[in-house]
């Protein structure tokens, strides 16, 4: 569990006063470098500088394989273009809650009236005090331990943020990382500019239910495994991790000794059919080797705040703590100060429910419902979500018209998406864009829909896809 070798090592006092000593060097060789620039310069005045080709600002090679168009790149103006109904990109529909809007702007207002003015000023590196302070009360129970705010909770400009500083904290140059696929597309990009090479196990449809094969997961790991990746609920197929399965990874983990687990919990609080979340550091043994991370953004409908988290023990939140130092410095103070006010009020009575997490919950529910209805009245199979608010469908009923099903440029789920979005006029994701190009043949009869829309938006696709029904293969 040590702190990525080479990488941050020079950086591990993370007070800002010490970066004119961790860069003496460098400044030493810039005044070198300087001075044999101007001579170079001065002997050469009247000649004309040359002409740099474009060509030659090229992204960094780490960056090379990322700098291709992404999926987002594609659907999102293509359903702009064709009026399409977008179910892809799953940001709620919706304004945040009252409760929360009003903390932030009275977190400006208050410290903008003088009652503290730090509010608008740099936040403690590690996070806002409130804000960790109302954390560590939040996770104790659910972990079953007392977390100490100081020390192991770390604030992120979003859980992606937090999957960043992982990746660099922990990671060196051929260390090998083990996730699950469909996986969300950062964690390859991520893993693989942290110098690691990412290795994926797939989840299949059994029972219709999406399950993972533990023997094939401990396939995976090796010698040169030092990161272990687990989203539950997981995006995009919804699937939430029974306690009873995580002590399957558990007992992997625990021959692997010097294996971190990262558990994005983003989805933690949208959880449907009696369903219960289980965080994997709660488990025996697992506490001392895992980080758990989450954000504001899907639970409080305020994806553009980018406040997120990780917790964990002392010696790998440390390790986030300092490149979060290096890389942002700090996380915007009022909207911490907003949340943590928020996640007090999260546990009040709203709407008629107990909490807000109840009425969260209800509501995503009735949305899933509703959106499983629509699929299957399109002649589509939902695989039902347990947790999240996207569902994968199984299209592979549907005859795809000639010019998309005769495109050999890419996989049927793309072309299916395409013509969902051109023809039929709702936007959905090929769920391929989630999946190594050796298991991308695993996507091939899904597409991915999200719910997180309003009711009037979900009645529309609707009534729009029902126009796949005329696409049905012939039984």
């Amino acid at each position: 569990m040590r702190i990525a070798a080479g990488r941050l090592v020079a950086y591990t006092s993370v007070q800002r006063g010490v970066r004119s000593i961790t860069m003496a060097s460098n400044n030493a060789n810039g005044v070198t470098q300087q001075a044999s620039a101007a001579a170079s310069a001065s002997s050469s005045a009247a000649s004309v500088a040359p002409v740099v080709p474009a060509t030659a600002f090229r992204p960094a090679q780490r960056l090379a394989k990322f700098a291709a168009p992404t999926v987002w790149h594609e659907f999102t103006p293509l359903a702009a273009k064709s009026k399409a109904v977008n179910l892809g990109q799953g940001f709620p529909g919706w304004s945040p809650p009252q409760f929360i809007k009003d903390a932030a702007a009275k977190a400006v207002e208050e410290s903008g009236a003088g009652l503290d003015f730090m509010v608008n000023q740099y936040a403690r590196p590690a996070g806002h005090l409130s804000l960790v302070t109302q954390l560590a009360k939040d996770y104790s129970p659910r972990l079953g331990r007392q977390l100490d705010p100081l020390t192991e909770v770390v604030i992120t400009n979003g859980a992606s943020e937090g999957l960043c500083t992982a990746a660099l904290g922990l990671l060196n140059p051929g260390d090998e990382v083990v996730t699950l696929e469909p996986a969300f597309d950062l964690y390859i990009a991520q893993a693989e500019m942290a110098g690691a090479t990412l290795k994926t196990v797939p989840y299949r449809v059994k029972d219709g239910k999406w399950r993972v094969d533990l023997e094939e997961l401990r396939a995976a790991f090796t010698d040169k495994t030092r990161m272990f990746l687990l989203n539950t609920p997981h995006n995009p197929t919804g699937k939430v991790w029974t306690k009873e399965e995580l002590e399957g990874v558990a007992a992997i983990l625990r021959d692997y000794p010097a294996v971190v687990a990262v558990c994005d919990e983003v989805y933690e609080h949208m959880i449907y059919d009696g369903a219960r979340h289980t965080s994997l550091a709660s488990l025996p043994d697992m506490w001392d080797r895992t980080l758990t991370l989450s954000s504001s953004g899907k639970t409080f409908s305020v994806t553009g705040w980018k406040i997120g988290w990780a917790l964990g023990p002392a010696h790998l939140v440390r390790s986030l703590a300092i490149a979060h130092q290096w890389i942002s410095f700090s996380v915007v103070t009022p909207l911490q100060e907003a949340v943590a006010q928020g996640l007090i009020t999260a546990e009040k009575s709203y709407e008629g429910h107990a909490s807000y997490y109840a009425w969260l919950q209800h509501m995503y529910a009735a949305k899933r419902e509703r959106m499983c209805e629509a699929i299957r009245a399109a002649g589509m199979e939902p695989i039902k979500p347990e947790g999240g608010f996207f569902i994968v469908a199984d299209t592979s009923r549907i005859q795809l018209p000639q010019r998309y099903a005769e495109d050999k440029t890419v996989t049927r789920d793309w072309a299916l998406c395409r013509w969902l979005t051109e023809e039929i006029g709702v936007a959905a994701i090929p769920p391929s864009a989630f999946y190594c190009q050796e298991n991308k043949h695993l996507a091939a009869n899904y597409a991915r829909f999200a719910f997180c829309k309003p009711d009037d938006v979900l009645e529309e696709a609707a009534r729009r896809l029902l126009k796949c029904k005329e696409y049905i293969k012939k039984e």
